[in-house]
């Protein structure tokens, strides 16, 4: 699978994913992003189209458990959450512990990877 990421939203990009846990000295890079997509995410989901776990085009913004077509542990639909740049930072530092009982057990343990991997998914658009 090839990704694009537009280089326009960079600047955007970085300001979305600047949160507490997340900063950090250098700019979020969006193709760093997109190779560690590649390598921890495509397993069980795609940035386009389906796939085992729900695509992540427009994740930003989204109730958490309520993409189209996708059957959702109960813990992740009731959890309340919205898909901001904060919410995913922390989701990805221990899905576990932010939602007890979500299916999601794929931990990004290093921030700048994590600033890397959500400015990735903000750069998705359909």
């Amino acid at each position: 699978m090839r990704v694009d990421v537009s280089k326009a939203h960079c600047g955007l990009v970085f300001a979305l994913v600047l949160t507490g846990a997340a900063q950090s000295a250098r700019a979020a890079d969006p193709a760093a992003g997109a190779g560690l997509f590649e390598d921890r995410c495509v397993t069980c989901h795609v940035a386009r189209g389906g796939g085992q776990g729900p695509s992540l085009v427009t994740v930003f913004g989204r109730k958490a458990g309520s993409a189209p077509g996708f059957r959702y542990s109960a813990a992740l639909s009731g959890s309340g959450l919205t898909w901001t740049a904060g919410a995913l930072d922390r989701f990805l530092a221990g899905p576990s512990k932010m939602v007890p009982g979500t299916a999601m057990q794929v931990v990004i343990a290093n921030p700048a990877q994590r600033a890397d991997l959500i400015a990735f998914l903000a750069s998705q658009k359909r």
